[in-house]
Formats: structure tokens, C-alpha cells, sequence
């Protein structure tokens, strides 16, 4: 008790562990010398010798890693086995050396296929090589029915079926699966094929205004006002249909109508025509024959009046004019 009076302070701090450790060691002692004899010596713990143990057995059973797949297909092989359907990029299973992303200045490529995100990122068709394509049509055939007789050329399928109907369908990511753009419906036709007359076509052409390209002859009706697809084919069918009946019917006050009235510039229902033939029957008494204006000097003068005039309507005007009066150019 006098030496751990004397060596207090900082050094007691290690007495003390020195202390414990004796005791620690004694109690173990005395526990093991129940189960070993006096003659073997104490067992020492060796870190190292464990550490070294531990490393040792994670390196033994690290499983191997195997090459990639792509270095082990066959030329020959079913790539519609590989690759069956639409999936994201996998480097290991294509067999190319696919490369994308920013060129770097060092090495001047693009980065390659294994671990390339901006592979990740786009929609491949890898799944639609031309053998696969041809594999799932054969596969289609049986489903398949002949092609319709009496179609075979595009002017003959225009005649059967001249309404042209084009939508879009989308591919995105939103909460609802139907994108607000595939809802609309445009429909066309060439105005031909409705088969109206001259008042007819008149009327349809005032109220559809610049749906109508005169150039092509194609009316053209987009309707985007139902909630669904199907909905706004309906109406937009429903609307030719209203056209066609409505450009046809003939109001009483329309047959009233005078020459000031009318839209467009007629050439039967003018004094132009009275005028033109006064011409070519002056001299003839009334037991000859009245001739009547030709049917292209007509042409001429009601594309005049109602396209307006211009170097070519005027020019046709001219020429059919020396014609009708027999002048020689």
C-alpha cells in the first residue's frame, strides 16, 4: 500500500490496469487449471494470426465472375432466344460494339457499350431484326385474308373508299394512358366524289370556308371536341354527312333569287350569252338555224368574273373571243 501511495498521479492509471490484468488473469487461471494440467502453458491470443484467417477465407470462397454472354454466342444462333421482346439495354447479351455518349477529347470515341447509360436511356428494336420480322409474319399468315378483288390499284380503292381517316396514337410516360393528342380525328376527301351540281357545290364550298384547298379539291374536316377517338369520328362523320344533305337542299327564297343576288358569275343566266349569240346569228332570219355560244368561251368569261382577272384568265378570254368572232390571230 506505501508503493501505490507513492507512484499516484498519471501512473496509476496503469497500476491499476496492471492490477486488474493480475486478477483477470488469475481468475482464468484458476478456471483453466480445473480443466488442463499445471504443465501446459497458457494459451496467447494472436490478432494477426486471426485477421490473416479471416482474409484468407473470403478469398476462398469469392465466387468467379463469367465473361459476358456476347463473347460466347454462336454466329448462328436464335437471337429471337436472346432477345424476344422490347427491354432495356443489356451490354452482355449484344454482340456488337455499340458506342454512345460524349466524345471524349482523349480518346476521340464515344464511350462503349459496358456500364453506358445513354444506352439505357433511348427505346431499342433490338427485338426487330428482319429474320424476326419475317418469323412473326409467317406466324401471321394463318390469320391473314386475301387482298379484296377489284382493289389492287390506288385510283381503285379512291373510288371505293374515298374517305381518308387519320389519327395519331402516342408512346409516353404520364400519369393518365391516354395523351390529349390522340383524341383528334381529321378526315378527306376529294369534293368530286360527292357528286354535286353547281348549286350544290356552291353552298357546301360557303360553309365549309377554308377547309376546302381548291387547288387539290381535298375538303378537309378535324374534329378534336369529344373526350375520346371513336366519339370524335362519329361527329366528324356526322358533319360530312350534315354538309352533303344541307348543300342540297333548296330554300323557296333561293329561287327567287335575281342575277345581283347570285354568289357567283353564270354564264346561262347573264346577258353575256345573249350578247354572244346576237353575234353569231346577226344577219339570220328565223327559218335559219341560231347558233349558240361554245361552251369554251363560257369557261372563259366565268373564270374571269369569278377567279378575277389575271395574265392567264385575260390571255384565255382573248383567244376565245377571236375564236367565237372568227378573227384570225
Amino acid at each position: 500500500m506505501a508503493l501505490i501511495t507513492k507512484i499516484a498521479g498519471r501512473n496509476s492509471i496503469h497500476f491499476s490496469i496492471r492490477v486488474i490484468g493480475s486478477r483477470f488473469q488469475s481468475t482464468r487461471h484458476e478456471h483453466d487449471t480445473e480443466n488442463h494440467n499445471d504443465d501446459e502453458p497458457f494459451p496467447v491470443l494472436n490478432f494477426k494470426q486471426v485477421r490473416s484467417q479471416r482474409v484468407a477465407r473470403q478469398k476462398t470462397f469469392r465466387p468467379e465472375v463469367p465473361p459476358p454472354r456476347s463473347q460466347q454466342m454462336a454466329t448462328d444462333q436464335d437471337w429471337g432466344a436472346v432477345w424476344p421482346g422490347p427491354k432495356s439495354f443489356n451490354p452482355s447479351a449484344v454482340p456488337l460494339p455499340l458506342r454512345q455518349g460524349y466524345v471524349d477529347k482523349k480518346y476521340k470515341i464515344p464511350p462503349g457499350k459496358f456500364a453506358n447509360a445513354e444506352l439505357m436511356k433511348i427505346p431499342n428494336f433490338l427485338h426487330l431484326t428482319p429474320p424476326v420480322i419475317k418469323k412473326q409474319c409467317e406466324a401471321l399468315k394463318q390469320f391473314c385474308t386475301a387482298w379484296p378483288v377489284g382493289l389492287e390499284t390506288e385510283a381503285k380503292m379512291k373510288q371505293h373508299f374515298p374517305v381518308d381517316f387519320i389519327s395519331s396514337d402516342y408512346c409516353h410516360a404520364l400519369p393518365t394512358i391516354r395523351n390529349p393528342l390522340s383524341r383528334i380525328v381529321t378526315i378527306q376527301l376529294k369534293l368530286e366524289t360527292l357528286r354535286l351540281n353547281q348549286h350544290a357545290k356552291d353552298k357546301i364550298l360557303r360553309l365549309v370556308g377554308e377547309r376546302y384547298n381548291p387547288e387539290s379539291d381535298v375538303l378537309t374536316l378535324v374534329t378534336d371536341r369529344c373526350p375520346l377517338k371513336k366519339q370524335n369520328y362519329d361527329y366528324a362523320m356526322y358533319l360530312l354527312t350534315a354538309l352533303y344533305h344541307e348543300s342540297n337542299v333548296v330554300e323557296p327564297w333561293e329561287e327567287t333569287k335575281s342575277e345581283a343576288d347570285m354568289e357567283y358569275y353564270a354564264f346561262h343566266r347573264n346577258r353575256s350569252k345573249k350578247n354572244s349569240e346576237s353575234i353569231l346569228n346577226w344577219g339570220k332570219s328565223d327559218g335559219e338555224t341560231f347558233s349558240e355560244a361554245p361552251a369554251e368561251y363560257a369557261s372563259s368569261v366565268e373564270q374571269l368574273f369569278n377567279e378575277g382577272e389575271n395574265e392567264y384568265n385575260i390571255q384565255k378570254y382573248k383567244e376565245q373571243t377571236l375564236m367565237l368572232l372568227g378573227i384570225a390571230k
